[in-house]
């Protein structure tokens, strides 16, 4: 029987925090060293926008996204050239490489043998069956999953006719289909994404598969803008899908560096509780009780300390209603009063300084606390 037809799931759930439904228990895969599903850890991804013909703009580019916390990267793969350059990414990379492929197998068939971790494919635009069976013979030898990447933006036009557009029940039916192709030739090691530019269209999408199915979810919101718009339509997207339980893996794309997808992918993860890497700045909003030039204080906080990979919570806080309190409660932390400010950690105060000095003071705490943690940890 096919893993897609209903009944809808089998209602497991793993925990959740709060009044959160907790997470969908989904079949893991692997994509080289990182778990996808079954309860892993929802693992950050993103896609080079170099030229994959390019080796090394392409791994300058990837070591920047391990850099900022990246755990699997994408890599379009367009024609046989940038396929052979597939080899020597992949050799080099410190991140597993997923190879994005379309229209042509021969690419897919070629990615795998040098050495790819994943794909990413539609099987429906890979062409008649025995090009799908050669790309999963050669996923297959090799135990290398395949995403069923399904956009709102490239449905077949049959779909596309019965439905009158690119609506949820559009992108899950294309999904379904292209999963039973992979389930017919009796290949499981499948990832799923269904991704839509609206938060609507993409979050029912996914809630229509996730209980047919029993595969790993790929979440984002895709063509989601420019950094600013984008963040925010995928931090409500994604924030919608993780409360609900739905997702294994994430990609937030946005218009520019694909650095800062990772960053705003930690943040959105942070936020909803999943996550918890580098420092969280908690700062107000600022008000007519601001005494000091808090935004220019809390973005250079923020510029600071964005290489700290331990979880840390830093407050900047611009008056003395909530400034201390706040303070407090973060692991580190200033609140600012006329032209000074007190300097907090771990609930203390340690000093106040003048505003000139407050980053500084507040940064070689930061700095003198992770110095210990490195002496603490035991020699391998």
């Amino acid at each position: 029987m096919s893993l897609v037809s209903p009944p809808a799931g089998d209602g497991r759930r793993a925990p959740g925090g709060g009044n959160a439904p907790g997470r969908r228990l989904s079949r893991p895969v692997r994509v080289g060293p990182v778990t996808v599903g079954g309860g892993a850890p929802v693992s950050v991804q993103s896609m080079t926008n170099t030229d994959t013909r390019s080796v090394a703009d392409t791994l300058a580019q990837i070591r920047a996204l391990a850099g900022a916390g990246c755990e699997i990267v994408r890599v379009a793969v367009p024609d046989a050239d940038a396929a052979a350059a597939v080899a020597a990414i992949c050799r080099d990379s410190p991140l597993p490489v997923i190879a994005d492929v379309h229209f042509d197998h021969r690419l897919a068939v070629a990615s795998v043998e040098a050495g790819a971790a994943g794909l990413r494919i539609n099987p429906g635009n890979i062409g008649p069956r025995w090009k799908v069976e050669e790309v999963v013979r050669a996923a297959r030898e090799r135990a290398v999953p395949i995403r069923i990447g399904v956009n709102a933006g490239s449905l077949e036009r049959e779909v596309l006719r019965r439905h009158g557009g690119p609506t949820p029940e559009a992108l899950a039916e294309s999904a379904l289909g292209h999963i039973r192709i992979l389930e017919d030739l009796g290949y499981p090691e499948i990832k799923v994404s269904l991704k839509g530019s609206q938060v609507p269209q993409t979050v029912r999408a996914y809630q229509a598969v996730a209980g047919r199915c029993p595969y790993p979810l790929h979440v984002g919101i895709t063509e989601a803008g420019t950094v600013l718009r984008g963040a925010v339509k995928s931090a409500a997207g994604l924030g919608i899908l993780f409360w609900l339980g739905l997702g294994d893996t994430v990609r937030v794309s946005l218009t520019g560096d694909p650095v800062d997808e990772v960053r705003v992918a930690y943040w959105i993860l942070r936020a909803v509780g999943l996550r918890r890497r580098g420092v969280e700045v908690i700062s107000c909003p600022t008000c007519g009780r601001t005494r000091v030039g808090l935004v220019a204080l809390a973005e250079a906080v923020e510029a600071r300390l964005a290489g700290v990979i331990e979880p840390l919570t830093v407050a900047v806080m611009g008056c003395e209603v909530n400034g201390p309190g706040e303070a407090r409660e973060a692991d580190f932390g200033i609140a600012c009063g006329r032209g000074t400010g007190l300097v907090f950690r771990g609930g203390k105060t340690v000093r106040k300084v003048a505003e000139p000095e407050l980053v500084d003071a507040l940064v070689a705490e930061v700095e003198a606390h992770l110095a210990r943690n490195a002496e603490d940890e035991p020699d391998c």
